[in-house]
C-alpha cells in the first residue's frame, strides 16, 4: 500500500471513530465507496481514469449497438425494431465513422489526457461516499444544466450558418444515424460536449462518484440517441408524458435538421417550437413502397 492511500485509510477510519461513519449516516453508496478506495485509490485519484472511464464505456455500448447492425439484416427479431429496417448498417459506413472517431481521439483527447496526466495532481478523494438520493439528484441536475447548454449550442450552430458549414455540418452527413454517428463530429463539438460534461459537476459540486455516474450516462444516452433503433426500453418509452427526446425524434432531427435539438429531454423543444411529431418507423420490412407513403403523409 503506498503512503498516500495508507495516510487516507487511516484518515477515514479517525472519521468513522468521530461519528461520521457510513452506518451513522445510512450512506448506502458507503460500502462500495470503501472497497473502491482500499483497492483502487491510485487508479481512480489519476486525473487519467474520467478520461478512460469515458473512452471504455463510449466503445463498449457502440460496439453492442454495432452487432445488432450487423446482426439485424439477418435477424427480424433485432430489424423489427430498427428505425429504417430497410437500410442496412454497412462496413463502409463503419469503417468512415470509426475512422474519424479514432482520429478525434488521437489528435484531440490523448494529448489533453497526457497534459492532464503530466501536470495536474491526483485527485483527493473524500472518504465518505455520496448519500443515494444525492448521487441521483446530482446526476439529475447535471443532466438539466447540460440538456440546456447544448439546446443552446445545437440551436446556434444551425441557425448560424458558418457555424453550421464550418463545425456542425459533418455530424449531420448521416441522415439516418447509427451508434458509430455519435462521435463522427468535428473537433471543436468534441471539445463543447467534453467540456460541460467535466465542468458541469464540478460547478454543482457533485461527489466524484456523482461525477463518474454523470459521464457513464451521458456517454449512454448520446450513443442511444443516435442508435437507429426505438426499443421497448429505450429512454423514450420509459420516461412518460414525452418529455423524452430518444432516437426517434433525434433521427428526425437528421432528416429535418430545422426541429428537435435537445439531446436529452423535450422541454426546450416545446418551448422554442422545435418539437414536432417523428416519423413512425416502419415495423415491417415487407411493407410496399405506397404503404410507406401513405404513413410518411400522415406526419408530414
Amino acid at each position: 500500500m503506498s503512503t498516500g492511500r495508507l495516510l487516507r485509510t487511516l484518515s477515514c477510519v479517525s472519521d468513522e471513530d468521530n461519528g461520521t461513519s457510513w452506518q451513522s449516516n445510512g450512506v448506502f453508496l458507503q460500502p462500495a465507496w470503501d472497497y473502491l478506495q482500499q483497492n483502487h485509490c491510485d487508479l481512480l485519484a489519476s486525473p487519467l481514469f474520467p478520461v478512460v472511464l469515458s473512452i471504455t464505456t463510449y466503445f463498449l455500448v457502440v460496439s453492442l449497438y454495432t452487432m445488432l447492425d450487423l446482426l439485424a439484416p439477418t435477424w427480424p427479431c433485432i430489424n423489427r425494431y430498427r428505425l429504417h429496417p430497410d437500410t442496412p448498417v454497412t462496413w463502409p459506413d463503419i469503417w468512415t465513422t470509426l475512422g474519424v472517431t479514432i482520429y478525434n481521439h488521437l489528435l484531440y483527447i490523448f494529448p489533453a489526457a497526457v497534459a492532464q496526466w503530466l501536470w495536474r495532481p491526483p485527485v483527493p478523494l473524500p472518504c465518505e461516499a455520496p448519500t443515494l438520493c444525492s448521487f441521483f439528484l446530482g446526476i439529475f441536475a447535471c443532466m438539466i444544466v447540460f440538456d440546456s447548454q447544448y439546446y443552446l449550442w445545437h440551436l446556434l450552430h444551425h441557425r448560424v450558418p458558418w457555424l453550421y458549414h464550418m463545425f456542425h455540418a459533418v455530424h449531420h452527413r448521416y441522415h439516418q444515424p447509427f451508434s458509430l454517428v455519435t462521435q463522427y463530429m468535428s473537433g471543436w463539438e468534441l471539445f463543447s460536449v467534453g467540456f460541460w460534461t467535466t465542468i458541469d459537476p464540478l460547478l454543482l459540486q457533485c461527489h466524484c462518484l456523482t461525477t463518474w455516474g454523470f459521464m457513464v450516462l451521458n456517454i449512454y444516452i448520446s450513443t442511444e440517441d443516435h442508435c437507429g433503433y426505438d426499443f421497448p426500453w429505450s429512454m423514450n418509452n420509459v420516461v412518460p408524458f414525452g418529455l423524452w427526446g430518444g432516437a426517434p425524434k433525434h433521427d428526425a432531427h437528421h432528416r429535418r435538421p430545422s426541429t428537435h435539438f435537445a439531446p436529452f429531454f423535450s422541454h426546450w423543444d416545446w418551448l422554442g417550437g422545435t418539437d414536432t411529431p417523428p416519423t413512425p418507423p416502419i415495423r415491417s420490412r415487407g411493407a410496399s413502397r405506397d404503404e410507406r407513403e401513405i404513413k410518411l403523409k400522415r406526419f408530414k
